[in-house]
């Protein structure tokens, strides 16, 4: 109970502060099979029971032919529950696994993306929720800063291109280590994506690194996740948001003054 607690307050002051649900829409969480996911999905689920609006939950899956054990064990567990799923064979994807096998991340998640939309579409749903987590939103941070030259995450919420779907990641403030820990008490089958298992990426890489460091600072996350909340762009590099007047300084011709041994004397 203390985990279920611990879960939905995080949750809920995620959906809260972002304005991720509104009265009356339909929800559709991606289901990939994973811990994340499926803890998501039974934390919207325990939500929409007690909120104060009315919304609808649904779940899907996406199969793009990487699932490394069959999926059927998820959709009885679903079933049992009497959980509203939709498992969408994408052919698409199963082409590009044949005819590319050796395809990049980037391609597969275009073909998802359409897959996705389609999916909720069908579904009458305007929400579509991910199970991003904070792991998640640190490692963007850090990926994006150290390989793209960009301070940005992942946006906890934001919209189709075409403003058809709002997209939110209501698990931003909960780390993996709750939704291993959740994810097991619901007995909960995980299906691992054969991409989760690739060694040698930059994500394995970076989730190595945040190992290490997380031995002797248990809070590193947590702190990252706060200060990508609480920008302080004055001391950064951008000159958006810098006051580039400088007050006090002589300028000569709208230069610095060069510093001369002649003028030392």
């Amino acid at each position: 109970m203390e985990l279920e607690k611990t879960l939905l307050r995080k949750v809920g002051e995620a959906v809260t502060r972002f304005k991720m649900i509104r009265h009356g829409d339909r929800v559709a969480v991606a289901l990939s099979g994973g811990k994340d996911s499926v803890t998501l999905l039974q934390a919207l689920l325990l939500l929409q029971k007690r909120a104060p609006i009315d919304f609808t939950v649904c779940a899907f899956t996406v199969e793009q032919g990487k699932f490394l054990r069959p999926i059927e064990p998820l959709g009885q567990w679903l079933k049992e529950r009497e959980i509203s799923w939709t498992y969408f064979h994408d052919r698409p994807s199963l082409r590009l696994l044949d005819e590319q096998p050796d395809h990049g991340c980037d391609l597969c998640s275009r073909f998802r993306r359409r897959a996705v939309y389609q999916i909720a579409r069908e579904l009458g749903a305007n929400v579509v929720a991910f199970g991003h987590t904070a792991d998640d939103f640190c490692e963007a941070f850090l990926r994006n800063a150290l390989f793209t030259g960009r301070l940005s995450a992942l946006p906890p919420i934001t919209y189709s291109s075409k403003k058809e779907f709002r997209l939110i990641r209501p698990l931003v403030f909960v780390n993996e280590e709750l939704t291993s820990r959740f994810a097991g008490s619901l007995a909960a089958p995980v299906i691992p994506c054969g991409c989760s298992q690739r060694t040698g990426t930059v994500r394995r890489s970076l989730r190595d690194f945040f190992g290490e460091l997380e031995k002797e600072h248990p809070h590193l996350k947590e702190n990252m996740i706060s200060a990508m909340g609480n920008i302080q762009p004055q001391r950064l590099l951008d000159t958006r948001y810098l006051n580039t007047e400088a007050a006090g300084m002589e300028e000569i011709g709208g230069a610095f003054p060069i510093i001369t041994e002649s003028s030392t004397d």
